[in-house]
């Protein structure tokens, strides 16, 4: 089974060209499985072809017994079933365990978002009169203005910023480009910081855009803190990160009559089903502001 999921690694880093997230994501998943199967089977590997529909069942009441979410059991099953998906293609097993596998239900959680004014006072906190300071305005003003993921931000190249034009170049999930608007204040935010960046010592990497004060490119953890640290300081939700501002930047377009088509590109989704989530956030919006405001609601 080990050269299965090593095939399966080259599979998607070479031919599927996927993200190292979604790589780590789906080797970490067969991994815990295969770690499983070594253990109720006594030895040190496992033949892929004695996993059958039973075996995989009682893997999914062993992670139910552990308590995961039928959420993470769901990205499990997706995990086990694009391997030996892959797995029945090569010729490893003559007969897919998974192909009757369904991945359960779950309720769809609505975007957590921050409302404009509670954007406006967080995008005023830091005052750029330093490397630092200046960097992380940048960071906040490019995430509100642009709803770039995490991943996407930490891996900019200064190539890749055109503020004549007012543009950014992303690299998004399975490495598909983009190019997003930036709009004024970020613009100047980013201007800002570049002036402190070209003095800023040392600079060890010359192409990052975002560098830590030691010269190197930020990390993501570095840059989550960045974001949580200052979204605690305007907003009392319990959930404070990079991904708030990504849904706060397709929901206040929304809110304002933007093109549900026009956000799903602009957010990188290949389905106009995973961008319509913000559709019901902004009838909740509705609902409220038609309460509030008509006499007879």
């Amino acid at each position: 089974m080990q050269a299965s999921i090593q095939s399966f690694h080259d599979y998607l880093t070479v031919e599927r060209n996927a993200s190292p997230h979604t790589v780590c994501a789906y080797l970490r998943d067969l991994g815990h499985f295969h770690v499983w199967l070594c253990q109720i089977a006594e030895t040190g590997e496992v033949d892929l072809h004695a996993v059958d529909r039973h075996t995989l069942r009682a893997y999914l009441g062993a992670l139910a017994e552990r308590g995961l979410s039928r959420r993470s059991i769901g990205r499990n099953i997706s995990s086990l079933r694009s391997f030996f998906a892959f797995a029945e293609r090569r010729g490893h097993i003559a007969n897919n365990p998974t192909s009757n596998l369904h991945i359960p239900k779950t309720d769809r959680r609505l975007p957590v978002y921050i409302d404009e004014p509670t954007v406006t006072a967080l995008l005023q906190l830091p005052e750029p009169t330093s490397f630092i300071t200046a960097r992380d305005l940048a960071i906040l003003e490019l995430f509100y203005s642009t709803g770039m993921r995490l991943a996407e931000l930490t891996t900019l190249n200064l190539t890749r910023l055109n503020l004549t034009a007012g543009t950014v170049r992303v690299l998004g999930k399975r490495r598909k480009e983009r190019i997003l608007p930036i709009g004024n204040p970020a613009r100047q935010a980013l201007v800002c910081y570049l002036d402190f960046r070209a003095g800023h010592t040392p600079l060890r990497d010359h192409e990052a855009l975002f560098l830590n004060n030691r010269g190197n490119r930020l990390s993501r953890r570095s840059v989550y803190n960045i974001v949580h640290d200052h979204m605690r300081i305007v907003s009392d939700q319990q959930k404070c990160s990079p991904h708030v501002l990504r849904h706060s930047f397709a929901t206040h377009l929304l809110n304002r009559g933007a093109d549900l088509q026009a956000v799903r590109e602009l957010l990188g989704h290949e389905s106009l089903t995973t961008t319509q989530i913000y559709a019901h956030v902004t009838t909740d919006h509705l609902k409220r502001e038609y309460a509030k405001a008509h006499p007879r609601a």
